[in-house]
């Protein structure tokens, strides 16, 4: 069996992916990596499965920090000596904080918040592969997955805004592509893909996010729907991005 790593696990949508990939149980390790590297629970939500069934996860917490290209090196190493790696999700990212927040117009625009923002969500996940992709078998199915945004997409902006934010998702979306190009000469089964995850509950959307209603997910159900597109995907689907409900996402 091969481990999953999930980066950005302390994240809404990261902690509900740790936690339905150690309660699935088709990976033997699953490693939480964020910058707090916080614990994560012991023991599967009852919410999520029958009371006899909750068993204890196999999750193992590592501190990274995807600015910090020595904290990925040090955690991929840490990685490795589990073995093979099956699977990589790349859940960190950025839309408003200190000092950053969406541009509704060309005048808002700040550099530094724009290249904290890359940063985080293009460079990041670059970095990423560069240091898990080695751990992860030249032979066989795996994936290396991205969160992207349908707002990354060039062909469908139609609203415009939110400059740093699109030009992020829309650089990593090519970051993905790349990857896919390369790897299927190095890694001929692995899959790439970026994921929208569609509206959910989670801090990253809270200022932006209608009220609750048809469209807005719990952490729990989008992860659900998440593993169930990758579970989908095949290798002529590599280097795309695909909605929540499976539906490719134009460039």
């Amino acid at each position: 069996m091969t481990s999953a790593v999930v980066v950005g696990a302390s994240g809404g949508i990261g902690r509900a992916l740790v936690a339905a990939l150690a309660a699935g149980g088709a990976h033997e390790t699953v490693f939480a990596l964020s910058r707090s590297a916080a614990p994560h629970p012991g023991l599967v939500q009852p919410s999520l499965v029958q009371p006899s069934l909750v068993q204890p996860l196999p999750v193992k917490s590592l501190p990274v920090d995807v600015t910090d290209e020595e904290s990925i090196a040090a955690a991929a190493q840490a990685i490795e000596a589990a073995g093979p790696v099956g699977l990589v999700l790349v859940a960190s990212g950025i839309l408003h904080g200190p000092g950053v927040s969406p541009e509704k117009a060309l005048k808002a625009l700040d550099p530094a918040a724009m290249a904290a923002v890359m940063a985080v969500n293009a460079i990041g996940p670059a970095l990423v592969a560069k240091h898990l992709l080695p751990l992860m078998p030249r032979r066989g199915r795996s994936v290396f997955a991205a969160l992207s945004a349908r707002v990354g997409s060039i062909g469908d902006n139609r609203l415009g805004g939110w400059y740093a934010y699109r030009a992020s998702k829309a650089a990593l979306n090519q970051v993905l592509r790349t990857l896919a190009v390369e790897t299927a000469r190095t890694h001929p089964e692995l899959i790439v893909a970026g994921l929208h995850p569609g509206t959910v509950q989670t801090a990253l959307s809270r200022p932006f996010r209608p009220d609750p209603g048809p469209g807005l997910f719990p952490p729990q159900e989008s992860a659900a729907h998440l593993l169930r597109v990758l579970d989908g995907l095949r290798s002529r689907d590599s280097g795309g991005v695909f909605a929540w409900d499976g539906q490719p996402i134009p460039p």
